[in-house]
């Protein structure tokens, strides 16, 4: 990150077109990503997201405080790069997608789970005739190879910068299935969260909430938030 330990030596970030997308520049001059690549992203919401992140550095720069500008720069540097290979990766969650891994006990849990997660994987079958099967227990079983196809197809039809933000929807959920319905707008990005969450909760209701955990899984819900966020501006 030794890019990054650098003042501040700009007095302002602007947005300017340039070819089919939007750069941000500091001072009239193109920000550039860790890799050297221009930083240039497809729209001109999501450049001025990036702009306002410099704009509010203060005498030197800190990434922490610049979610939408480490997004964009992972984009460019590595998903643009494997854009194939990532969108596989992501794919290949649907094989083992949490929504279907189901408790067999309690009852109170496993109609929390069904109610929670069938009306999902119901969805994924009425919208891209995907039809994914809950089992009972953490054993694999393969889902249907005509199913995975299907979802595959969604997932390799996104770009580079949609892809950064939905690896992250994908990966901190354990679900394709639920980062396909945040992206297409069937559940917002809070309520896919809390849906991500029904075995961690529930065990916090049986056993109490341990503040340290607490503070990480905040640190998570903002990060899969701002990916939702991140996926939303980099497509409008």
């Amino acid at each position: 990150m030794s890019e990054w330990a650098m003042k501040r030596f700009w007095k302002d970030a602007t947005v300017e077109p340039s070819g089919p997308g939007f750069a941000v520049k500091l001072d009239g001059r193109g920000v550039k990503t860790p890799a050297k690549t221009p930083l240039i992203v497809p729209t001109e919401g999501l450049a001025e997201a990036v702009a306002a992140e410099w704009r509010a550095q203060d005498e030197r720069v800190n990434p922490l405080t610049m979610p939408f500008t480490r997004m964009s720069n992972s984009a460019l540097d590595k998903v643009a790069t494997q854009r194939a290979d990532v969108a596989e990766m992501l794919a290949s969650y649907g094989d083992s997608d949490l929504l279907c891994y189901r408790a067999d006990k309690p009852a109170a849990l496993v109609k929390r789970q069904n109610d929670g997660w069938d009306p999902l994987l119901d969805w994924a079958a009425e919208t891209y005739g995907a039809r994914l099967e809950p089992r009972a227990g953490v054993m694999h079983q393969p889902q249907s190879p005509e199913s995975l196809a299907r979802l595959s197809r969604e997932v390799h039809a996104l770009d580079a910068f949609q892809l950064a933000a939905f690896h992250d929807l994908v990966s901190m959920s354990g679900s394709l299935v639920l980062a396909l319905a945040v992206i297409r707008g069937h559940r917002d990005a809070e309520e896919a969260w809390r849906l991500s969450r029904i075995d961690e909760t529930w065990q916090e209701e049986q056993w109490g909430v341990d503040e340290e955990a607490a503070e990480i899984v905040a640190l998570k819900r903002n990060e899969f938030l701002h990916a939702a966020r991140f996926y939303v501006l980099s497509t409008v």
